[in-house]
């Protein structure tokens, strides 16, 4: 059987900050591979490297050791991938529309063509009537769409994920979770997405890897088989329940001490 290609792999990679007059460690001996089409998730407590894991996988930080690859080709710098980080990061003097057109301006597009398919999407997004709205003026579940619009017009088969749902309410961050399968479905992009919620994990991932408490390592990798499409109703199946059990007791057994919120 032929394997999809990889769009994202990390070779044995190291890391660690500066702090005072020593280096404090953050990842450790971390290598991964997120292929096409795939959703891996990356689980482990507050403080573990996770976002730090991105930012290498981005180009936006430089590990102290290992190889990273996008594509088939090193990364040694910032690269063009759909990178969206904790916060929503709109620019709050720009309307809805003009945030989401940056990435088409930035590729070369002129404002009228990238805000005509940013329009083409908003109905998708669930956008459609707030185009002109300010961010002050929008909940934070449309902010996050809106952030989201915006990382899916960054033309990359690859996005990267930093817990954008963790700041929201339990209602809209089960809605927003639904949905964000659905635009994944429709865009076909493989995605390496940071979140600390075991559910989270299990209901969206193909794949989940635990990483352990500061400085951080793999201490287990769960291939998840609930079948897609998936809707709200599987969180209470038998086979759910069980890959909850195993990762809550692993997170409570192996370096894991800031366990994963359910």
């Amino acid at each position: 059987m032929t394997m999809n290609p990889v769009r994202l792999r990390l070779t044995k990679i190291s890391s660690s900050y500066r702090c005072g007059d020593q280096n404090l460690p953050v990842l450790n001996n971390i290598s991964l591979a997120v292929r096409a089409g795939e959703f891996v998730s990356l689980l482990g407590p507050s403080g573990s490297g996770k976002s730090t894991i991105l930012k290498i996988a981005a180009g936006l930080l430089k590990p102290d050791r290992g190889r990273v690859m996008v594509n088939r080709r090193e990364v040694t710098r910032a690269v063009k991938v759909g990178y969206m980080p904790q916060q929503d990061l709109l620019f709050p003097w720009k309307t809805l529309l003009e945030n989401c057109a940056l990435p088409l301006i930035a590729e070369g597009a002129n404002r009228s063509q990238a805000c005509e398919q940013v329009r083409e999407l908003l109905e998708i997004f669930g956008l459609t009537g707030f185009e002109h709205y300010y961010p002050s003026q929008l909940s934070g579940g449309m902010k996050q769409r809106a952030a989201l619009l915006r990382t899916v017009l960054i033309d990359s088969n690859l996005m990267l994920l930093d817990e954008p749902f963790a700041a929201l309410d339990a209602i809209t961050r089960q809605y927003l979770q639904e949905w964000l399968l659905d635009i994944l479905n429709r865009f076909k992009r493989s995605v390496l997405f940071v979140t600390h919620s075991v559910d989270e994990a299990i209901y969206l991932s193909d794949r989940i890897c635990m990483i352990s408490d500061r400085p951080g390592r793999i201490v287990m990798e769960t291939q998840i088989s609930l079948p897609r499409p998936r809707s709200r109703a599987v969180v209470t199946s038998s086979l759910f329940l069980k890959y909850k059990q195993e990762l809550m007791d692993t997170l409570a057994t192996s370096g894991c001490a800031g366990q994963g919120e359910a």
